[in-house]
């Protein structure tokens, strides 16, 4: 079974791309009934957050280059608009990826627990698409497993810090004192929970948070003393906030420059801190040449995040030590798997033969044939059709100089333990 993941990042893509292959919910079924279909992979994952989109296929053959012209395919773009931004990886390094992706190795913040549960999340829709079969289950079960171990025995988990935490930490660039500020939050998924609790570290004590429901929004709202709105509600609150941090899976902007300069205007300038953490975008990028307005995106993230990662080089040396394991012991299991199957395969050629032997044997008692000479020649015909094709490939394998053949046959029979006379005794074999 050959494995394939395929995908951009934040390292190989600008968030102008990502937002363009990302994968909405709402196109997610499409996704899955033709992504098999393109690929003719037999099973196939996807995960799309604000800093990836991987793809994740098990078949019999390559996929690589089919996969890569339906995902352009898909978001209409040309191929060769992906083809420098994407990186493939197969089979053992697809365990490896997938397993460092799980563990947080390969997020923007280092060791960040969030994309734990956005895999897992990405596993459980393949299931309930029918898409994840016994391979990509196998996989993802063991790459949770080794992820809970890098977890639990290394610290690369201690004081994380988010993406979220990020960006509040920039807000710090903008406002020295953040308990007189005013902050609108958009969306209510985990990512704005966590920008929410930062917030309310920080000092922040007024929050307003616009979601699609309201029910949600007023949940998030209330646990910190704010109060929540509809998305429709946002050019009303807008001139009262002075952080504005999104993070919605809305397809299309939420937040357009007309509602920011208008609302510019009734505040007389003050500055305006924003971070859009969504992909595809939820404010509009022409918002950032407006005087007075600080914007960033998940890509001006990296100095904290830099920092991050420099405090958590040693715990990242002993979690790549374990991923190394934890792959290792993947591609033994599959092998183990493969040896059942082959066995499986061996011991029931070897009960169609005897079956056989067996049925000529009793034929021949029925009609009356001396029960010792039918015994032997069952145990004689048995033994030569055990041995037989074995016994062919044994003599090609020697003649083409693949000696090791040779080797195995007599190391899986214990050839070498036989009494010297009796290796060379014919009726002994």
């Amino acid at each position: 079974m050959a494995l394939v993941t395929l995908g951009i990042n934040h390292r190989t893509a600008p968030v102008e791309l990502r937002e363009r292959i990302a994968f909405t919910p709402e196109r997610m079924p499409e996704a899955f009934a033709e992504l098999r279909v393109a690929s003719g992979a037999s099973e196939a994952a996807i995960l799309s957050t604000c800093n990836r989109t991987e793809l994740y296929l098990a078949g019999d053959d390559d996929c690589a280059p089919a996969v890569l012209r339906w995902l352009a395919g898909f978001h209409n773009l040309d191929v060769a608009d992906l083809e420098a931004a994407v990186y493939v990886h197969r089979d053992a390094d697809a365990v490896r990826h997938v397993m460092r992706v799980a563990a947080g190795l390969d997020s923007m913040v280092l060791g960040e627990p969030q994309i734990f549960g956005q895999l897992k999340d990405a596993y459980a829709l393949a299931r309930q698409h029918n898409a994840c079969g016994s391979f990509l289950s196998r996989m993802f079960e063991h790459s949770f497993s080794v992820a809970k171990r890098v977890r639990t025995q290394t610290a690369i988990g201690e004081n994380p810090v988010s993406v979220a935490y990020a960006a509040v930490s920039m807000a710090h660039h903008i406002f020295a004192d953040m308990s007189r500020n005013r902050a609108l939050l958009i969306g209510a998924g985990k990512t704005i929970e966590l920008v929410a609790q930062h917030l309310s570290e920080a000092g922040v004590r007024d929050f307003v948070v616009a979601n699609r429901t309201l029910e949600r929004a007023q949940i998030l709202a209330e646990s910190h003393g704010g109060r929540g709105i509809v998305l429709s509600e946002i050019p009303d609150h807008l001139a009262d906030v002075d952080i504005i941090i999104s993070s919605t899976a809305s397809p299309l902007p939420i937040l357009g420059k007309g509602a920011v300069e208008r609302a510019l205007k009734r505040r007389k300038h003050r500055p305006y801190f924003m971070v859009d953490i969504a992909v595809p975008r939820d404010i509009e990028p022409e918002v950032a040449s407006l005087d007075d307005v600080y914007l960033y995106t998940v890509d001006d993230l990296r100095q904290v995040i830099e920092e991050n990662i420099r405090s958590r080089e040693g715990a990242a040396r002993e979690a790549e030590n374990l991923i190394a394991d934890g792959v290792q012991e993947f591609l033994n299991q599959l092998r183990a798997l493969d040896a059942v199957s082959t066995l499986k395969q061996f011991r029931r050629r070897a009960e169609m033969m005897r079956d056989a032997e067996t049925e000529k044997a009793l034929r021949a008692l029925r009609n009356g044939a001396d029960p010792e000479t039918v015994v032997r020649s069952l145990a004689r015909g048995l033994t030569n059709k055990l041995l037989h094709e074995p016994s062919v490939q044994v003599r090609k394998a020697t003649t083409e100089g693949r000696t090791e053949v040779t080797e195995w046959l007599r190391e899986l029979h214990q050839l070498d333990a036989l009494e010297p006379d009796a290796a060379t005794t014919p009726e002994k074999l």
